[in-house]
């Protein structure tokens, strides 16, 4: 596999990208989100005259238990009934966004991944095994010495995992040579050989000879 184009960049889950381009990926869709439900926010609130107090977007939000929507709004100076139907508006707006930018995530990690000559199924274990163990701490309400033990286990082992994902995405180089998902995309590109037309075209120069046909030979 070549140079990924734009498409195979943004959605594909095929082939490598470097660290700069996974940071890149990374500030790209939280940015484009949170631009968009604020903005999103901004006219709904304005058409139905409530003000906004905040925009959230908490793209792993949908690994908790129970899932969380992946972006929140919270709107002031309404009544509750307008105050609800504004929310609800927001929601449809902004869920095709938040799809997207996770597909973006995911895609991009995938690839982050592959660079690393790793499976794209270790994003399981860097993204969402981490948010699935806190949301099981914060569900524990026992105060025994076993809950608070498992607490404690669940919270450091989602700490490590996080932590390992950290180092392992955003800052550890890529393979130097080509591995099995693809080549190296730090490697310079090898130009393309040029036709020499020069070398290609033959010349052939005239040359006389007898005409075409057959030839008697007469004897003397």
């Amino acid at each position: 596999m070549g140079k990924l184009t734009d498409n195979q960049f943004l959605f594909g889950f095929e082939g490598r990208i470097n660290r700069a381009k996974y940071w890149y990926a990374l500030f790209a869709s939280m940015t484009f989100c949170l631009v968009f439900m604020a903005v999103a926010a901004s006219i709904i609130g304005f058409i139905f005259g409530a003000s906004i107090k905040s925009v959230q977007v908490e793209l792993l939000g949908v690994f908790g238990i129970p899932p969380k929507f992946l972006f929140s709004a919270d709107f002031g100076n309404a009544a509750p009934e307008t105050s609800a139907l504004v929310t609800r508006i927001f929601y449809i707006a902004a869920a095709p966004i938040a799809v997207i930018g996770i597909w973006f995530v995911a895609a991009t990690t995938v690839k982050r991944l592959h660079d690393r000559d790793k499976s794209g199924w270790w994003i399981l274990a860097f993204l969402v095994a981490p948010a699935l163990l806190g949301n099981i701490v914060d569900r524990i309400d026992d105060e025994s010495y076993a809950a608070t033990a498992l607490a404690l286990s669940l919270a450091y082992a989602a700490f490590g995992l996080k932590a390992w994902g950290i180092v392992e995405l955003l800052f550890l180089k890529g393979t130097h040579e080509p591995n099995r998902f693809g080549p190296d995309p730090l490697a310079p590109i090898e130009p393309q050989p040029r036709w020499d037309q020069q070398s290609e075209l033959k010349f052939v120069p005239p040359s006389a000879g007898p005409p075409p046909g057959p030839h008697v030979m007469r004897g003397t």
